[in-house]
């Protein structure tokens, strides 16, 4: 099942679940994504997110979590994650993505969907297996070749995200500087949920190749850069001691 919102593609595979029960969570999730983008684009004039901007309305529980959301990225990276556009504007498609996405798989969850893969435009979030024995798999695109991978991540209870400008170009800034973030091509983050990953790659991409290591300090399980000139920035996990 497939559906396009947020300005991309969002797919979902559903194994292990009765037929029905399947259609029914995955019609209410789609239906989750779809209000989403309604209340939260920057795009819309009437959605929710532009009519707080401009006084006309307070905010939601909704739209207060997600910029408490935004406002602890934005304290941990130093600044480097700012959902406030150079422009001045409001800007909190750096959290919406995977925040809409991890409530829907939430409610998938809820729904008696045991076993998933919530593919957000290649971030991805999962819940059990798609068979015995082997576990979903998303692959991580090299940025200067979509034909190639960099890397395959196999997740049970998951989520990845990346976090690039080689397609849409430098639309992630440094909040910090309020310039274009230009020390990595793209950032690729695995956490224990998609809003988390998400938050968590975009503000990679920010600080720069100094921000994988800070992700692992911040919530992720791994993390790793794509520099311009192709080379990875990775960050060794120190070995467990004896008997721990």
């Amino acid at each position: 099942m497939s559906e396009h919102v947020m300005g991309t593609v969002f797919s979902l595979d559903v194994r292990a679940t009765a037929p029905d029960v399947a259609a029914r969570a995955a019609a209410d999730a789609f239906a989750l994504l779809r209000e989403a983008e309604a209340r939260f684009s920057p795009f819309l004039a009437d959605s929710e997110l532009r009519r707080f901007e401009r006084g006309e309305c307070a905010p939601s529980s909704d739209l207060r979590e997600v910029l408490a959301i935004a406002e602890r990225a934005s304290a941990d990276s130093g600044g480097a994650f700012d959902v406030r556009a150079p422009d001045g504007s409001l800007d909190t498609n750096g959290v919406v993505k995977g925040w809409a996405a991890q409530r829907a798989a939430d409610a998938l969850t809820a729904a008696g969907c045991g076993a998933f893969c919530l593919n957000a435009g290649g971030d991805v979030v999962t819940r059990g297996a798609p068979e015995p024995g082997r576990g979903w798999r998303t692959g991580v695109r090299d940025p200067h070749d979509p034909r190639r991978m960099l890397a395959v991540v196999e997740l049970g209870d998951g989520a990845v995200a990346t976090s690039g400008v080689y397609e849409r170009g430098s639309h992630v800034w440094d909040g910090r500087t309020g310039r274009p973030a230009t020390g990595l091509l793209a950032a690729t983050v695995v956490a224990d949920d998609l809003t988390t990953a998400d938050v968590l790659a975009t503000s990679v991409l920010a600080l720069g190749p100094d921000g994988v290591a800070w992700a692992l300090d911040h919530g992720a399980r791994d993390a790793f850069g794509v520099r311009p000139d192709g080379r990875l920035v990775t960050v060794a996990r120190a070995a467990p001691s004896p008997g721990a």
